[in-house]
């Protein structure tokens, strides 16, 4: 069954940096684009950046462009998402994401930026 498996999270200062990694498993990782996305308490889900199945396409929300890279390792079947320059704004909860229909989801690492 397929299986993402979020890591990396936990308490970093402002202007820290964090790395998020998700693992995939259970499907051909290197067919599927993939995305990550977060959730703060009290607010909606949000689109943090994307990447295509190869790597040589990426976009992300307005609110983390020139801080946050996605990239991703089709021989680990494996998405990154390095956080540098952290805000307090970034604590959520991060969720990785096969972008498909039907979308799977894995369960979430917490992130938060506090001093």
């Amino acid at each position: 069954q397929v299986q993402l498996v979020e890591s990396g999270g936990g308490l970093v200062q402002p202007g820290g940096s964090q790395r998020l990694s998700c693992l995939a498993s259970g499907f051909t990782f290197s067919m599927y684009a993939m995305s990550w996305y977060r959730q703060a308490p009290g607010k909606e889900r949000e689109l943090v950046a994307a990447i295509n199945q190869s790597g040589d396409f990426t976009n992300y929300g307005d609110s983390v462009k020139g801080r946050f890279t996605i990239s991703r390792d089709n021989a680990k079947n494996t998405v990154y998402l390095q956080m540098n320059s952290l805000k307090p704004e970034d604590t959520a909860v991060y969720y990785c994401k096969r972008n498909s229909f039907p979308a799977y989801w894995g369960q979430g690492t917490q992130v938060t930026v506090s001093s």
